[in-house]
């Protein structure tokens, strides 16, 4: 599919005339996403991805974006990103209008993408080089952030040597060496196992404590969503909009042994009676279609 970049048509699409806007606490938000549409153009004519879809996130706060696959939650993200265009709507971070990728704005994706000819400080030094620092001041940086990471044995070993847990934390590091106010994340921990997920998991509310940034991230995993999140946003079935806010009033910090507490499986509870009901639908709309 290939995106309608920019590309506002006159043709009559069935877009929302509106929807519930989801407002963070604060007055302020880092983030405002406030009527977006995303149009692709497909061999069957044009594709509504996401319809109308409005949320703030506040500076700091942490949200999780849920629902099922299709439903849009990574093409929101990408255009968060500045790596998509909105076909109508509009994204601002830290009050600036969102075109093109800002280094202000750190992304890390379900695969690390690590430059394999790389040492794990030159991949982390990489971003700061590009942005015109010194060999000296960006190598400074990536052992800060080895540090940070529990790397600092292998600062000097190549991705093809480091385990799936280990390449991630690289990204990461990687997303961070710019220092960026927003953080997105993209199913980071999606192809991990069981176990190094959990300890991925424990891992970023450490470093998120020590960061302060703030997170956006995307999952189609419940448990993740709640041990992570202080809201989790459900999205329908495409086209993608907001079905729900769920506020994760539990203490921090966090672990992932949260997953057994009562008030925990209660909010688990909830989003999965949304999240069936919505799954329900879409199959009977596929189904009598």
């Amino acid at each position: 599919m290939a995106l309608m970049s920019g590309y506002r048509s006159t043709t009559k699409l069935a877009l929302a005339s509106s929807q519930p806007s989801v407002k963070a606490a604060s007055k302020q938000p880092a983030i405002q996403v406030s009527n977006l549409s995303i149009v692709f153009d497909t061999n069957r004519g044009q594709m509504i991805a996401v319809d109308r879809v409005s949320f703030d996130v506040a500076a700091g706060e942490f949200v999780c974006i849920v629902g099922p696959s299709g439903c849009g939650k990574s093409t929101v993200l990408n255009t968060i990103a500045g790596l998509e265009l909105p076909f109508e709507g509009e994204i601002l971070v830290e009050g600036s209008p969102v075109g093109n990728p800002r280094p202000d704005i750190g992304m890390v994706f379900q695969q690390p993408h690590l430059f394999p000819w790389k040492s794990v400080r030159r991949n982390i030094a990489h971003g700061p080089r590009m942005l015109g620092r010194s060999a000296k001041e960006a190598c400074a940086i990536a052992d800060d952030l080895i540090a940070m990471i529990g790397l600092k044995r292998f600062a000097d070993a190549y991705p093809n040597t480091l385990s799936g847990g280990m390449q991630q934390r690289v990204a990461i590091a990687r997303a961070l060496a710019n220092e960026p106010r927003v953080l997105l994340m993209d199913e980071p921990f999606g192809a991990l196992d069981a176990q190094t997920r959990a300890v991925m998991q424990d891992n970023l509310l450490e470093l998120r404590d020590r960061i302060k940034a703030t997170i956006v991230f995307v999952t189609h995993d419940i448990d993740e969503a709640i041990v992570l999140a202080d809201r989790v946003l459900i999205m329908s079935a495409g086209p993608g909009r907001i079905l729900r806010e769920v506020a994760v009033n539990l203490p921090r910090p966090r672990s992932s042994a949260i997953l057994i507490e009562p008030t925990y499986l209660a909010l688990k509870r909830d989003c999965l009676e949304v999240i069936r009901a919505e799954g329900l639908r879409a199959f009977n709309q596929s189904d009598s279609s």
